[in-house]
């Protein structure tokens, strides 16, 4: 009977770990050339091949704001926001923190780890929504397989509020 639990449990740790993968993102928050700059709200998400939200992987917003009053303009991350930003309960941990500055943000991910749930596999998009006080408002996404069956890293650049968004998939 022990050799048959343990033969069970080593059989299903196996089986959890075959489908593990990486997610790496790299993320440019360009510095614009305006009278009155304010770092970008950024929402990062993977969705369905149906738009829906598989996963919430980070989401920059003012959390310096008195009476948490920045979670006031998360609407303004439109698409996010009716994805499913509105049915969240802000801040959240591992997910929510503050804007970042101009440059290269790096995030990683491992699939099944918080807040990455473990992905069946199928057809996914990275997506990645900007909006900036007196600025304006941006959507890339970068379409993917999961699992990864080989190394990847597909790009995708915006045109104003975001940069380049490179996303590294390692099977």
């Amino acid at each position: 009977m022990r050799k048959l639990l343990l033969s069970a449990l080593l059989a299903g740790l196996i089986a959890r770990t075959a489908y593990a993968a990486d997610i790496g993102l790299s993320i440019e928050v360009p510095r614009l050339d305006v009278a009155e700059y304010h770092r970008p709200y950024v929402a990062i998400w993977i969705e369905n091949a149906d738009q829906s939200v598989a996963a919430d992987l980070a989401v920059w917003y003012d959390v310096a704001k008195k009476n948490n009053e920045g979670t006031e303009w998360l609407k303004d991350m439109r698409q996010w926001w009716r994805r499913g930003g509105r049915d969240l309960s802000v801040p959240i941990d591992g997910v929510t923190g503050a804007t970042k500055p101009a440059g290269k943000h790096q995030l990683s991910f491992t699939d099944g780890s918080a807040p990455m749930p473990q992905l069946a596999p199928g057809s996914y998009k990275l997506v990645v929504e900007a909006a900036r006080e007196v600025g304006g408002r941006e959507v890339v996404s970068i379409p993917f397989q999961w699992p990864p069956t080989s190394a990847s890293q597909p790009t995708a650049s915006g045109k104003q509020e975001l940069g380049e968004i490179k996303l590294e998939l390692k099977p």
